[in-house]
């Protein structure tokens, strides 16, 4: 078959799309890794993707996906037969658990319809029951990917704290790093989980543990048998130990591609982008609904995550044939279901490198496949472009708040 024209927009929640820079950053001949040159690249971007977790802590990177990040996690806090609270939000909390008591760990969660966040009062009412405090940590998937339920952190940090309960905060922030503000230190976090294919616009390959002084005092006392995973042994100055074998030298070349345009956006900048380009979205998903074939799976507006957006299909609404039908008529790719929402939801992803006419093309696929599919909906195009064109930057005036065409700005 002959190429189709054009580039197809990929909305899915992961892989997200690589911008230029970094792939063109990637091109490049390998070096030594234990060379001088890649030494200063490594170690630039250990030190500058600090801020962008808001930690001064250690941060480890693993060439593994997140679900390797989990496990890192798990073997460097907790042994065998040691108690964790982790509630149910979707498929990957329930995953994440599952992997937990794969490992030998006792995992407490409430199972929740995975239509809304984390119960902050019932992680807290469950700390106090824990009078001998066993539960050693209270595991939390800040978005859920299967979902599009975003769930409140700092609720959470106050729940342990008004317990009195010694347990340490670790969150999922897979589908959230570089996407929503999750300042670790200030929010009192201990340990942040994430991976570099979503908001940091990276190929697959990295996943990372940005980790707390008091989650690394931890791990000296506890943890179980590891090498690959010990963050330990990643502290070794040699460089051999930093990677646990070769190190991933072209995506460390596009990481440090990847940082330097966050912070030439500025990451208050980045987060923004997220929050308006989603709530375009949601402003035109909202109008869809209207039909009575689609709704929001997020029953909370607060909790409709700016990571990405997921929607429920009523029957009639064949969620299979809308991805099919959008992909292969209309070039945008979205997201199916998983787990208990395989078959049921769309999910329709807007993070990392987007802008609006991306953001307004794709919506305008899958607008177009309800209406092939003649799938009961009212437009929502008009809303978004309104929304967006309202709240648009100025194109009249520089950055600097000077106007473009003022002559006594040149």
């Amino acid at each position: 078959m002959p190429q189709r024209p054009g580039r197809q927009f990929l909305q899915v929640p992961g892989p997200t799309n690589v911008p230029d820079r970094i792939l063109r950053a990637m091109h490049r001949p390998a070096l030594d890794f234990s060379s001088p040159d890649f030494m200063d690249i490594a170690t630039q971007c250990l030190a500058e993707i600090k801020p962008l977790f808001g930690t001064s802590g250690e941060v480890f990177f693993y060439t593994a996906s997140g679900h390797g990040a989990w496990e890192a996690a798990f073997v460097n806090l907790f042994r065998p037969g040691d108690t964790i609270l982790m509630p149910e939000t979707g498929r990957f909390s329930r995953t994440w658990g599952e992997m937990a008591k794969t490992l030998g760990l006792h995992v407490e969660t409430f199972e929740s319809d995975w239509r809304t966040g984390i119960d902050a009062d019932r992680v807290e009412e469950a700390l106090r029951a824990d009078a001998g405090h066993d539960i050693k940590a209270v595991l939390a998937v800040h978005v859920e990917t299967a979902t599009g339920v975003a769930s409140d952190m700092p609720a959470l940090r106050r729940a342990i704290d008004a317990a009195g309960h010694p347990a340490l905060l670790v969150v999922d922030a897979i589908a959230s790093f570089m996407t929503t503000p999750l300042p670790m230190d200030e929010w009192g976090i201990d340990v942040i989980i994430a991976a570099c294919q979503k908001g940091l616009m990276m190929p697959p390959g990295l996943s990372f543990n940005a980790v707390s002084d008091r989650a690394y005092a931890v791990s000296r006392e506890g943890g179980t048998l590891r090498d690959y995973w010990s963050w330990k042994a990643r502290l070794d100055m040699e460089q051999y130990r930093r990677f646990a074998g070769t190190a991933p030298e072209h995506l460390f070349f596009g990481l440090l591609e990847a940082i330097a345009m966050i912070n030439e956006w500025g990451t208050d900048a980045v987060f923004a982008r997220h929050r308006r380009l989603a709530e375009a979205v949601r402003r035109c998903a909202a109008c869809w609904t209207r039909g009575g074939a689609l709704e929001f799976n997020a029953l909370r507006p607060a909790e409709r995550a700016d990571s990405l957006t997921v929607m429920r299909c009523a029957d009639g609404a064949d969620a299979d044939m809308i991805r099919f039908t959008a992909r292969e008529c209309f070039d945008v790719a979205i997201g199916g279901g998983l787990g208990l929402l395989a078959g049921k939801v769309v999910r329709i992803g807007h993070m990392g490198d987007l802008n609006d006419p991306m953001i307004l093309g794709a919506l305008a696929g899958v607008e177009a496949t309800l209406r092939r599919l003649e799938i009961p909906h009212e437009s929502g195009l008009t809303e978004a472009v309104q929304f967006l064109s309202e709240t648009a930057a100025d194109p009249d005036r520089r950055p600097d708040g000077r106007r473009w065409l003022d002559p006594a700005s040149d």
